[in-house]
């Protein structure tokens, strides 16, 4: 008898077969009009084989993205799963960068570096670099916004690879081995949290998202999220155990020096750790072993690259992309577009921005102490061992993919791959998952095979919708219906 949920064997085949059809086209439209080093002149649809790579892409992306919402309550088995994304992966691997010329400033940057410049100072072109004209113009000139524990990793992929190609290989291998590193943490903690693996694997490795961006386009993100889960998979293994502690803020403090965002699931991490009751000399205890570990590793990484917490002042330079899949910048369009027909020009933007991330920071304080006392009434909570202990994990990761939802939503920026940042943390965590999979699936579309941002050809429509959306989540969330964090009974995410 089949399994409430488990698609039929037809519907499966049916489905790997349209999104290995809808990868090879993407790999397609990677060679015709991928990210190649020269920026084009004009727009994509005018480049030799503009119209072609945009329909392989179009059509491509629409059979990945079916065939993924087609399984979504899961796949057949986690073995199954996990081979057809590997199938699904393949093509991408051998097309050119897809979708971002983000992979182009990692190989300026390591190679400023190696040459003895400091890339937290200095830009990529006035550092000298070579493959320049292949960076996007608005990142030529500004500061890398990445960890030392990154540059460190780039420096050594242009003095291993050599030429740009060798170098883009390289960056690439390095994303293959962060989502090689997902593939091996998503089991364990969706185990742990007492989610199907079949369906946690199946979201987390077959997301398009996935393979276009974190693989094809070689996105630092991916060894983020590798260090990431790897690290989380240490703690609800082993919480309050010194070793796993230590492990686990070594692998924490790696990808906080990767990328920043990592910082946000520090605190539900330091939850995660806890061993026996929840209380707060055991957080403090446990806890701070962890915190220990990560602060040593970001000091020690930063030491062995010499450039200490230069990158922090590269951050505030990410921001300076205006497109309207940021909530707050959408926000600030709107107002814009209000005040001129007053005859003004409020220049909301930056004002907007700012009121995001003030709510971002209250938001992310209630989530973890929404999760805090969750956790707490589990202490005295009188149920079967084996529950409880899932109910632990349930609730600390759901929290933190929870905040990273937040953060995706609220920052100033949204990049498509930001999405992989929750997408990957919910996947093993929550019990509903439309709310989060039909934002992914969505956020597929948003770019087009040379990396231009369909944003900025829709303005004013993107921004009024997600001004919009973002008023109907308010909304929907002051009458309580939407609650995508912990359940009132403990249990986890909705």
């Amino acid at each position: 008898m089949t399994e409430p949920g488990v698609p039929t064997g037809r519907r499966a085949r049916a489905a790997r077969h349209l999104g290995l059809t809808g990868a090879v086209l993407l790999a397609v439209a990677g060679w015709l009009g991928g990210v190649l080093p020269e920026v084009p002149p004009t727009g994509p649809w005018r480049a030799p084989h503009g119209p072609a790579a945009i329909l392989c892409w179009l059509v491509g992306t629409a059979l990945m993205v079916g065939a993924w919402w087609a399984l979504r309550a899961g796949a057949p088995s986690t073995r199954w799963a996990y081979v057809t994304a590997g199938l699904w992966t393949l093509p991408l691997l051998l097309t050119p960068p897809l979708a971002s010329r983000d992979v182009y400033s990692y190989a300026c940057q390591g190679w400023s570096y190696a040459a003895g410049h400091d890339p937290y100072r200095v830009g990529v072109a006035a550092a000298g670099c070579p493959w320049v004209d292949a960076v996007a113009p608005i990142w030529r000139d500004t500061p890398a916004p990445y960890g030392p524990a990154f540059v460190l990793l780039a420096a050594l992929a242009a003095v291993l690879g050599g030429t740009l190609v060798g170098t883009l290989m390289v960056l690439r291998l390095y994303a293959v081995a962060g989502v090689l590193l997902v593939a091996l943490s998503l089991p364990g903690l969706a185990r742990a949290a007492g989610v199907p693996t079949r369906r946690a694997a199946w979201l987390g490795l077959a997301s398009p998202l996935v393979g276009v961006h974190l693989v094809a386009g070689a996105h630092n993100d991916a060894v983020m999220l590798g260090l990431l889960l790897l690290g989380l998979l240490v703690l609800v293994r082993s919480p309050g155990r010194t070793g796993a502690l230590l492990v686990a803020g070594v692998l924490l403090g790696l990808a906080v020096a990767v990328k920043a965002t990592a910082l946000v699931v520090l605190p539900f991490a330091a939850l995660a750790a806890v061993h026996g009751r929840y209380t707060l000399r055991a957080l403090l205890r446990d806890g701070g072993r962890l915190a220990g570990a990560v602060l040593a590793t970001l000091a020690a990484v930063s030491a062995l690259s010499g450039l200490g917490l230069g990158w922090v002042a590269g951050l505030a330079r990410s921001g300076d992309s205006q497109q309207w899949t940021s909530a707050p910048t959408a926000v600030g369009f709107v107002v814009d577009y209000v005040g001129e027909l007053a005859g003004r020009r409020p220049d909301a933007v930056p004002v907007t921005r700012a009121v995001g991330l003030l709510v971002l920071a209250v938001l992310l304080v209630l989530l973890w102490w929404r999760a805090w006392t969750a956790l707490r009434r589990l202490n005295d909570v009188r149920q079967r061992v084996h529950r409880l202990a899932a109910a632990r994990p349930r609730v600390t990761l759901g929290a933190a993919g929870a905040a990273l939802a937040a953060t995706v939503l609220l920052a100033p920026v949204l990049h498509p791959w930001y999405v992989t940042w929750p997408l990957l943390l919910l996947a093993v965590s929550a019990t509903r998952t439309t709310w989060f999979v039909a934002p992914a699936a969505v956020a597929a579309f948003l770019t087009l095979p040379d990396g231009t941002s369909v944003a900025r050809y829709t303005k004013a429509p993107g921004a009024i919708v997600m001004t919009a959306l973002l008023l109907v989540l308010l909304v929907g969330a002051a009458r309580g219906r939407w609650h995508p964090t912990v359940r009132r009974d403990g249990a986890g995410p909705g």
